[in-house]
Formats: C-alpha cells, structure tokens, sequence
C-alpha cells in the first residue's frame, strides 16, 4: 500500500525563537491540559467519560463540563486514569493564531531577527541511504517542531528540506492539546513532497490522535460501542484536548492523509510504531498485514470498527513492567527489527516522574534530555513529553555510543 509522508502546565508561555524568518511565536496564555498517564478512553472504562449517568452527552455539553462533574465523573470509577483525576482543564479551547500565509508575520506580534542555528549538514551519499531521524509526538507544537527540525539540519531557516538524502520518520501524533495540529499536518505533507525531490523522504505512522480525529469527523456524535457501554469519537476527541480550531481547518484531503498512514515500519532494524503496546498482533503476522488490516478497517467507515482500531491503539506501557522485554521480542520476533521504537507514552511518566510544584510552590516540568531506551535496550521511547513543558524530540538513529 501507498505510504503517506505523524502535556503542559496552566499558562504555558512560548519563549523560543522561531526558526524561521517573519513568524513570531505569540504567547499562548490559555491553560492546557495536564499530561495523561492513559488517554480518557479504555476498554472497560470509556463510557464513564462520555456519559454522565447514561445520557450521552454532545459537543456543547462536554465542552462545558466543569470541573465538579468531571471529578464526579472521574470518583465513579478513578481506575481509568491510571492514578490521574481529570479537571475542566481537560477540555481547552485553546485560540491560537489565525490562518495566514507561510512566512506572514501574525498581526501585532513582532519578529524578531533570528541567529543562524549550527546544525548538520546532509549530504547526498551516492548509492547509499541517507541517514535516519525519527520525530516523536508532536501535538500540535507547530513552532517547537520547525525549531527541533532545524536545530538538526533538516529544515533550513525557512522552514524549507535542508536534509538531502535524509530519511525522515514522524511517529504520529501530530494534533490535539497544543494550538495547531493542521499546521503540523502541512508541514509533514509539504516536507514530504520536498524530500522526495531532494532524494530522501519524509513519512509518518497513524498515531491513535489522527484515529481520534478521523472519528470525530467522520461519525461526530454517532453512539459507538465503548466495551462497557455506549460512547462517541466527538465526546473523546473533546476529552483528549481536540482543538475546535483544528476541525475547522481540517480539509478532506487531510483526511485522505491521515487515513491512509500506515500503523507500523521498519527501517535499519528499528521496528517504528505509535503506541508501546502488542495490540499490532491483533492485525497480522507481518508488517505488510497490519497495515492492510488498519487501512482496509479505515476504508470501511464502521463506527464501531473504527472505535474498536483507536482503543487499541490508545493502550500503553507493554514494554515497561518485568514482562516489558519479553513483550518488546514477542513484536520484534513477528514483525522484525531488533528495537522497537515508539511514542505514545511520555518519557517522564516511563520514568515514573510527574510534573508537581517544587520546594517555592512554583510548577515544576520533569527534565528529557533524550530518548529513554528501556526493557534491556529492545525499546526506545520518543515522546519527549512537549505537551507537559517537556521536549519535541528529533533523533537520529542508531543512537550514539
């Protein structure tokens, strides 16, 4: 099949320097989402998330569902956040810039002259590869991501392929909690096109965010069976940070995109997924099969189905327990590679670290200087936790000595 070319405290502010000329970063001062240890949706527990005493709730209701019903919602059964208790704060509407021309300056925010950035440089290797990056969540951090680009050569100051014969891999996971998820969207189509005429390439896998937004376009309020009674793609799309200027935006052939990612490659003996879960062995025994089962099940436009595709993907932490490194090899085992790669779950929460108020009750974000490699060194986490203050990770592989 044809591949496609992918928490924060309250008041995070943008400081960084965008990476590209006439584009200043505004300060986003509207409260995001605490990070998520699972998403707000399981396989035995979703419904409690998106009804309220079995009267399914819709946009307008979910939207402004505060923060007394959410915790009432969250006491009837905690176990779904794995040891998180949602607030109203899990349902922004963040307002970001509006849309404008690449290279536009925003209205009433200054630019600012920027400092060329020393980064690698890519060259054309003849009649071989060029060398492998792999982006981890993105989340709609538009402007972290052109800074992690460029920071490693990729995209020049214009936001342009800079990488020759580069290969490029996004882990999926480009929308919902940070301000422009269709931004990231085009960028990642726009690099891919770019890439190929310089000789590499740009690809993404189908994170469970693009299934979530797949479904809350598609079926909106259609009542889907949840496992444990009845739920909608709308009402979790909301729960898990959607962004209504994100739908707004969103364009058929943007869904055309996401719907044919594919779930799972292997490049160089790294197995690249989304999600750090086996729920891929549900779908075939190859690579090729799995990826056929997840667009195929797309294809058919089932509600229930396509519910059924996302909560498996929305599953975590396979390879972190005892058990993590016979999981990793069970998949490794099947699918080839001898690491699996993924993101999905945030680094700092793998690392049992938790974002808190420090000793002067100022909020405190956990520290990523890098990928987590883990389970005897069969995975490699790649969310760097960008949506709690973290870092948007763009690594080559392999990793260095």
């Amino acid at each position: 099949m044809a591949q496609g070319a992918g928490q924060g405290p309250a008041g995070r502010t943008a400081e960084a320097i965008s990476p590209y000329p006439g584009y200043a970063l505004p300060g986003y001062t509207h409260p995001l989402p605490p990070p998520h240890l699972g998403e707000h949706v399981g396989e035995d527990h979703g419904h409690h998330l998106v009804e309220d005493h079995g009267h399914h709730l819709g946009d307008e209701a979910v939207h402004h569902l505060g923060d007394e019903a959410v915790h009432r919602l969250a006491a009837e059964d905690p176990g779904h956040l794995d040891g998180y208790t949602p607030t109203a704060r899990d349902l922004p509407v963040i307002e970001p810039r509006q849309p404008q021309a690449y290279g536009e300056a925003p209205h009433d925010v200054p630019t600012v002259e920027l400092t060329p950035i020393t980064a690698p440089q890519h060259h054309p290797v003849p009649g071989g590869p060029g060398p492998l990056y792999v982006v981890g969540d993105v989340h709609g951090y538009l402007d972290e991501l052109y800074a992690a680009l460029a920071a490693q050569g990729i995209v020049d100051a214009h936001g342009n392929w800079a990488a020759g014969n580069t290969r490029l891999w996004f882990l999926g996971d480009f929308t919902d909690r940070g301000p422009d998820g269709v931004g990231v969207i085009d960028l990642v189509m726009r690099l891919s096109a770019e890439a190929a005429a310089a000789g590499g390439y740009c690809k993404a896998l189908m994170g469970n965010h693009e299934l979530l937004l797949i479904g809350a376009k598609r079926f909106g309020d259609t009542p889907v069976n949840s496992g444990a009674g009845t739920a909608s793609f709308q009402a979790a799309w909301l729960l898990n940070g959607g962004q209504r200027t994100d739908m707004e935006r969103l364009q058929d052939h943007h869904l055309q995109w996401m719907s044919r990612l594919d779930a799972m490659a292997e490049e160089d003996g790294h197995l690249l997924v989304h999600s750090d879960t086996t729920a891929y062995l549900e779908y075939g025994d190859s690579i090729e099969a799995v990826n056929d089962a997840v667009t195929e099940a797309l294809q058919r436009n089932d509600p229930d189905e396509c519910w059924d595709l996302f909560r498996k993907f929305t599953k975590r932490f396979a390879f972190r327990d005892e058990s993590g490194s016979m999981a990793a090899r069970e998949l490794l085992e099947t699918y080839g590679g001898s690491r699996v790669v993924h993101g999905h779950s945030p680094i700092p929460y793998l690392l049992g670290e938790v974002p808190g108020e420090d000793s002067d009750g100022e909020e405190s974000a956990p520290v990523v200087d890098g990928p987590h490699l883990y389970a005897d060194g069969l995975a490699l986490a790649m969310d760097g936790g960008v949506t709690m203050a973290g870092k948007l990770l763009v690594v080559q592989l392999p990793l260095a000595d």
